[in-house]
């Protein structure tokens, strides 16, 4: 079975919505709002564009389900950003994005928003500490870490077509 894909939208002013086709063809949906909450969707297997559920979970709740989700992530030695008031994202670059084959320098990340590209993640390869004329691709995934709303500015600004 080849790995699932997750597909990440930036939604402006609210977070990032990430898309996951299961297996058994099942559509499920987290948005990752702003102020660290969760809002987890499960669609209709009749009509996968159609919520059949909707659970909102606080940031505690999130990291409980998360921990629950995948256990073997927990460890003293893993540093969570979140209780320093940080966050990391996986933000990706969209074929039509208006940064695709420009410099990661262009983008003024860091002096816009104040958060920081930390490494790129292109096909089976991870790029650690871009350089600013390191040159973006469509469909490079970006790890971004800053605060909430710097991370969700770097989003919204990668998203732009």
């Amino acid at each position: 079975m080849s790995a699932p894909r997750l597909r990440a939208t930036p939604l402006p002013g609210i977070g990032v919505q990430y898309d996951l086709v299961t297996r058994e063809h099942r559509h499920l949906s987290v948005v990752a709002h702003r102020d660290g909450a969760r809002t987890v969707n499960v669609y209709r297997a009749d009509d996968p564009d159609s919520c059949a559920h909707s659970l909102r979970l606080a940031a505690a709740e999130a990291g409980a389900l998360i921990d629950a989700l995948k256990p073997s992530h927990h460890s003293a030695n893993l540093l969570y950003t979140t209780d320093l008031g940080l966050v990391a994202e996986r933000i990706e670059v969209g074929a039509t994005s208006r940064w695709n084959g420009r410099l990661l320098g262009e983008t003024c990340m860091r002096t816009e928003t104040g958060a920081s590209i930390v490494a790129v993640l292109r096909r089976a390869e991870a790029i650690p500490s871009p350089a600013p004329d390191f040159r973006l691709v469509g469909g490079d995934t970006l790890i971004v870490i800053g605060t909430r709303e710097g991370v969700d500015a770097a989003a919204a600004i990668l998203g732009q077509e």
